[in-house]
């Protein structure tokens, strides 16, 4: 398999960087398994304190790859690989920091939502686009919007695709840290060389308090159901076709 991750260790920290920039390191099977691989490795690892994941070339991640899910069915989302790597990611226990520059959009900002602080360029652009392929946001975008930014914002995301900007994310509550353009992965180091300071125990069990203050299972499980059964939609077809031709799709409910 192609080595979609690259990756540098640091003194306390090590850094994941998302390999695909001719495809704006948009995720694939393989990038997902390789990235809950490694996460699994430093979770086991006492000298890895914190991890932060970062993209390629200027961009964080395009969303998924729009090759694997264009023939997928509602059957076929019942059995997909990805569903174990997203756990796993989910299950890591340190503190993950994504560092964005450029392109955060569909699964790559449900990515960089997973992770536990968000440092973001004023050049990122942060968005859920699944609604403009006829889909929706299937690795719990959309509850992790609704949680962060409220019903509002999050309904103004996901029913109408726009992206947002760096800026904007810092503003709404989405990042936590803002960087200017370029300086996104030098800021998230100097946050990692602080956490991998601290106690290891005590930021292991905050992080699980917030985050169980804030996950809501049957949520996330009605989005992934939502998610499965339009992969096998007429409209789901004709977004991706027109995402391939460049031009404005024609849905029609079906």
């Amino acid at each position: 398999m192609e080595n979609y991750i690259r990756t540098e260790l640091q003194d306390g920290f090590t850094i994941l960087t998302l390999c695909r920039p001719d495809v704006r390191n948009a995720l694939n099977t393989g990038m997902l398994q390789q990235l809950a691989e490694a996460l699994s490795k430093f979770d086991r690892d006492p000298d890895i304190r914190t991890v932060i994941l970062t993209g390629a070339d200027g961009n964080f991640a395009s969303g998924a790859d729009i090759g694997e899910i264009a023939d997928k069915t509602a059957v076929d989302g019942v059995h997909d690989l990805r569903l174990q790597f997203w756990e796993t990611i989910a299950r890591f226990r340190k503190p993950l920091i994504a560092a964005v520059e450029g392109y955060c959009l569909g699964g790559g900002f449900e990515l960089a939502q997973r992770c536990d602080l968000i440092v973001a360029a004023d050049n990122a652009i942060f968005g859920q686009p699944e609604i403009r392929l006829g889909l929706i946001p299937g690795a719990g975008g959309i509850q992790r919007l609704a949680t962060s930014i409220g019903k509002a914002r999050a309904m103004r995301l996901v029913l109408t695709g726009e992206t947002i900007t760096g800026q904007k994310a810092f503003d709404w509550g989405l990042a936590s840290h803002k960087a200017a353009p370029g300086e996104a992965l030098q800021s998230a180091k100097e946050i990692a060389a602080k956490l991998a300071k601290g106690a290891p125990l005590a930021q292991q069990f905050a992080k699980q308090a917030v985050l169980t203050a804030l996950d809501k299972p049957e949520g996330f499980n009605l989005e992934r159901r939502s998610f499965e059964l339009l992969l096998s939609t007429e409209d789901k077809a004709e977004g991706i076709a027109a995402f391939r031709a460049k031009r404005k799709p024609d849905f029609k409910g079906r």
